[in-house]
């Protein structure tokens, strides 16, 4: 397990976001006129109890369970709620308002599915449904989530680390990044046919990392969520999770991987460069053009005006482990 002692970047108890707060506030924004922008891991056998603040419903979708390695820190974390994480959620393809992508995305077909690796490297290869969650020893990792859109949780992701399905295809010498790409299929993600719903975004999704940094141990290709495979909604079937970088770099249910020799522009980096750099970090000191970094409201129990700000941390508290990588670079420049 990557980690295996408390570090400043591990999550306690009072930071857990309650499933039933992280699904459904937007409606509540919404309804007082409120427009904005995961949550840490309830235990399997804790319950909490429904509030006004959000409404649970079930999802249509049909996951599987998974087998894999727990987190080592998963005795010292309370479980958020599952039915929580899966209907708030950032997914365009599937409508931009947080409760779309799980109300329009039940009918998504994962099975059969494609992920292809290719570019600068030996052994390209191409990965079946079957082979995402069979290929590779699966783990459970629980990760902070940071949005940039100034709000946090955390979450119980399942999957393997990106490190190991690159070294499997052999990256050679000119591979400096890694260009990342959303299934595109209009029929079956009504936010690529309607660039209203889909908030004006030019599909297919894009994103990328430089290839130092999809090596780091952390980068995880997630399959799974507590203990089962993803839901359309959170990426399914297959999904990037970078826990030091803002949210909207973990591109989901992905087709296309391929090594390359020069920085791609990624999807919205193209579409507001002053506002989405491609580095992305999550960074305290270096604010949005329109809103403030240096806190992040915490989704958590207590209703709407509950005091849930807190300070938000460089890389997302996990600096022991990346900061290296940006080391005497100009973090406000590359953002």
């Amino acid at each position: 397990m990557l980690i295996k002692t408390p570090k400043n970047c591990d999550l306690k108890e009072n930071h857990v976001t309650p499933e039933n707060v992280y699904l459904n506030r937007r409606e509540v924004l919404k309804g007082m006129g409120f427009l904005g922008a995961g949550a840490l891991l309830a235990s399997a056998s804790a319950k909490v109890n429904a509030n006004w603040f959000t409404k649970d419903e079930p999802s249509k979708f049909k996951t599987t369970a998974l087998t894999f390695t727990p987190d080592a820190n998963s005795e010292q974390l309370i479980l958020t709620p599952e039915s929580k994480v899966t209907t708030h959620n950032n997914f365009y393809e599937f409508g931009a308002q947080k409760h779309q992508p799980a109300e329009l995305s039940q009918q998504f077909k994962v099975n059969p599915w494609q992920l292809s690796i290719s570019g600068e490297c030996a052994k390209p290869m191409t990965l079946d449904y079957d082979d995402l969650t069979k290929m590779f020893t699966l783990e459970e990792r629980i990760y902070r989530l940071r949005c940039v859109e100034a709000w946090s949780m955390v979450v119980p992701w399942i999957g393997f680390t990106l490190a190991d399905l690159l070294k499997k295809v052999l990256p050679n010498s000119s591979a400096k990044y890694v260009v990342f790409e959303t299934l595109h299929d209009p029929e079956q993600m009504p936010g690529q046919a309607d660039r209203r719903l889909g908030g004006g975004i030019s599909y297919p999704y894009v994103e990328g990392l430089r290839i130092d940094e999809a090596m780091n141990p952390l980068t995880l290709m997630s399959v799974g969520l507590y203990g089962k495979t993803l839901p359309p909604q959170n990426g399914a079937p297959i999904r990037l999770v970078v826990p030091w970088k803002y949210g909207f770099k973990s591109i989901k249910s992905i087709v296309s991987i391929k090594l390359v020799s020069e920085q791609p522009k990624t999807t919205w980096q193209q579409l507001a460069p002053n506002e989405y750099g491609f580095y992305a970090n999550v960074n305290p000191k270096h604010d949005h053009p329109r809103w403030s970094q240096a806190s992040e409201r915490h989704i958590s129990t207590g209703g709407l005006f509950a005091r849930n700000r807190i300070k938000t941390l460089a890389f997302n508290g996990y600096g022991e482990q990346v900061a290296h990588l940006y080391k005497n670079m100009d973090l406000h420049k590359f953002f």
